[in-house]
């Protein structure tokens, strides 16, 4: 293969996968990518397969590491501590690129911010991965593609037929971070080009929101133009079957609305969802004091926790979780995003004069220099083919002959 990134340096500061597979992406294609991991702890991703979530615990092939990081050189380094800031500019300064998946304030604690890079290499491509945008009140919130991608963009209502008592889940573990790091790729690379040609280094922006979005433009641009179809209706009765973690799962309001949970540290989340929902009782029960034990008692925990969520309306459950510091998201039909503040904030949809009337369409989700572009209608039936061609030197006698021989418009 053409490695068509040979040359180019990749400073990886990144956690999870949808920032790490785009850094994966640009190994694959020929660029040095030097990860920063914590030299004690690592990448959470380390463990999780480790957990039993996804795959199977008792191998010592941790596939979910391997995909998103393969091809890059590993650095253990403490980012919290004054020397490792150090060093990370050093490398910065050396390199073509900066990625992180970091948020908005671990970057300012840590010095890796745009201003902090950018004063040591100013022809550095900045580039973020984020759950949900660089604006709006979550800019700031993490997100998991089980929640923002699969849940709040409408994907797991779309796929989930009405006979199911819950949306499904996504059918593959990383399925929105696989994809929304390859457009994140798509976008750095993209900044590479503009930076040579002109000397001016983006910085570029993805979001799983704004990737989901993309995905499920047909549906979201139909409902802004045609009204809000029929909700789905699911089945009642819920059928709980043993999971390795109770707290990453999907549980159903009394309004009957859904909200997935992707609590993966779940010693950790697990106290302080008891103490938001008003039952202490149930983080002393030892059949759920650890996490082995939940995963031990998982069709019970469940069961607790379904009473407890239907108890709620929707916006009494948002209040409960936003107290905890879980990862969480609505699960919601694709038209529930045309009402969505975080769309709105990020400019996700944008207004166009199509030819047969005002449209909302969803935006390109690579964003270069935190400004969405004005989008413009589609052509007409060979609109420009005149312009086109006289800009290519034909004159009007010869464009006359090529419409009546019928080879133009």
């Amino acid at each position: 293969m053409t490695a068509v990134l040979e040359g180019v340096r990749v400073l990886d500061v990144t956690q999870w996968a949808m920032s790490p597979v785009a850094g994966a992406v640009l190994a694959d294609w020929g660029a040095t990518v030097l990860k920063i991991e914590h030299p004690e702890t690592g990448d959470p991703m380390r463990g999780l397969v480790a957990t039993g979530l996804v795959g199977d615990a008792s191998t010592d092939v941790n596939f979910m590491w391997e995909i998103p990081n393969r091809g890059k050189r590993g650095l253990g380094i403490d980012l919290s501590r004054s020397e490792g800031q150090r060093l990370a500019h050093q490398l910065a300064a050396t390199c073509d690129v900066f990625l992180t998946s970091f948020l908005p304030d671990a970057r300012r604690r840590l010095r890796i911010d745009v201003d902090d890079i950018r004063a040591l290499n100013p022809r550095i491509v900045y580039a973020r991965g984020s759950g949900h945008g660089t604006e709006g009140d979550q800019a700031g919130t993490g997100g998991f593609d089980g929640t923002v991608y699969w849940g709040r963009a409408g994907m797991a209502i779309a796929s989930s037929p009405p006979d199911v008592a819950l949306p499904l889940p996504m059918p593959s573990p990383g399925f929105g971070d696989l994809m929304s790091g390859l457009v994140l790729a798509a976008g750095i690379t993209t900044a590479l080009f503009h930076r040579e040609r002109t000397g001016h280094a983006p910085t570029v922006d993805v979001s799983l929101l704004g990737v989901a979005m993309w995905q499920m433009s047909p549906s979201i641009t139909a409902a802004a133009l045609f009204g809000n179809p029929e909700p789905k209706r699911f089945a009642r009765k819920i059928t709980r079957v043993p999971v390795g973690n109770p707290l990453v799962n999907v549980f159903r309001t009394k309004d009957d609305r859904f909200v997935q949970l992707v609590f993966l540290q779940s010693d950790r989340h697990w106290p302080e969802l008891c103490a938001a929902l008003g039952r202490p009782d149930l983080e002393d029960d030892p059949r759920f004091a650890t996490a082995e034990a939940r995963a031990a008692n998982s069709v019970a925990c469940q069961q607790e926790l379904d009473r407890e969520f239907a108890s709620r309306s929707f916006v009494e459950l948002r209040a409960v979780l936003d107290a905890t510091t879980g990862i969480w998201s609505p699960i919601q039909e694709a038209a529930a995003l045309l009402d969505d503040a975080q769309v709105h904030a990020n400019g996700y949809l944008r207004p166009v004069d199509a030819a047969g009337g005002p449209l909302q369409l969803v935006a390109n989700p690579i964003v270069f220099d935190e400004t969405q572009p004005d989008l413009e209608r589609a052509p007409m039936l060979g609109e420009h083919t005149d312009e086109t061609l006289l800009d290519l030197g034909y004159d009007w006698d010869a464009l006359i002959t090529l419409k009546e021989q019928g080879v133009i418009h």
